[in-house]
């Protein structure tokens, strides 16, 4: 009995505790939520009630749609649409691929590349934007979608080295079937082992999709028009210290912008599960 009641305790400690953190990391969230609520007149007068002392939710999210500049909220929502699917797709698209090239491809110095690829890990984006601005400048893609849609093409490194640990958990002997069966390199890699690496893909776009759509520095250096600019950029126009600051529009936004990440995440959360679960059976 005596070992069946500390038991009992510690499972009830364990789950009070993992309550509290969970309490702890979504309160950003919830206060989010509850601001955009507020009227911009009680806004900061008890900063951590969640309860309004003044609701105002009509004003805030109507405020909020009829965006900034003259330019509405839902253009800077679709631009930031168009540019993450498009960015994600050629991110992980190309990745897909230059992982498959070091896992299950024979070329000269190919370890030599996958430690340089591996070393761009290291460097900060803010370093890349630099030549990328020249490049983009020369080509005559400063402030256009595409100025940023094509740095993503190029893949990323930390997606390459997440499913080249996923095709080299793959025999090669499956390779060598599909060849004697007729298989060119193109139908092993999208018939035979895009299916089996599929966790390492859904994972690679979760992660794609996250850091376009937050991302905001670049299009803060690439773009110049306002009717172009993505939702972070647009957010950061709702407050202006030198005339009137909408903070019930901006966290009205603030929650409709979280709203894709949160839908994506759920969608495909069960992937992210089942890809980390097989990592760590093959380790």
């Amino acid at each position: 009995m005596g070992m069946h009641a500390k038991r009992n305790l510690n499972s009830v400690i364990f789950h009070v505790g993992a309550c509290l953190l969970g309490l702890l990391m979504i309160y950003p969230l919830v206060w989010l939520l509850a601001s955009s609520f507020k009227s911009n007149a009680t806004m900061f007068h008890n900063t951590y009630s969640l309860i309004p002392e003044e609701w105002d939710i009509a004003t805030n999210f109507k405020s909020g749609f009829e965006g900034i500049g003259g330019v509405k909220f839902i253009t800077f929502f679709i631009n930031s649409t168009i540019v993450t699917i498009v960015g994600m797709v050629g991110c992980v698209g190309t990745s897909l691929l230059a992982a498959y090239a070091f896992s299950r491809l024979d070329f000269k110095f190919s370890n030599f590349w996958f430690g340089c690829v591996m070393m761009t890990m290291m460097i900060p984006a803010q370093v890349m934007v630099v030549p990328q601005y020249i490049i983009l400048k020369k080509v005559g893609l400063i402030d256009t979608r595409a100025a940023l849609v094509l740095p993503w093409f190029f893949g990323g490194a930390f997606f390459i080295f997440l499913m080249v640990q996923f095709f080299r958990g793959i025999p090669k002997e499956l390779d060598e079937a599909a060849a004697i069966d007729g298989c060119n390199k193109f139908q092993i890699l999208f018939k035979i082992l895009v299916p089996i690496v599929r966790p390492s893909i859904i994972i690679s776009s979760i992660f794609a999709f996250y850091w376009i759509w937050q991302d905001f520095f670049q299009p803060l250096i690439f773009m110049n028009s306002t009717r172009k600019f993505t939702i972070p950029l647009a957010l950061n126009m709702y407050l202006d210290p030198n005339s009137y600051n909408n903070y019930g529009g901006l966290f009205a936004m603030s929650v409709i912008s979280v709203l894709p990440i949160i839908i994506f995440f759920i969608i495909f959360q069960r992937y992210l599960v089942d890809g980390i679960a097989m990592d760590g059976i093959k380790g």
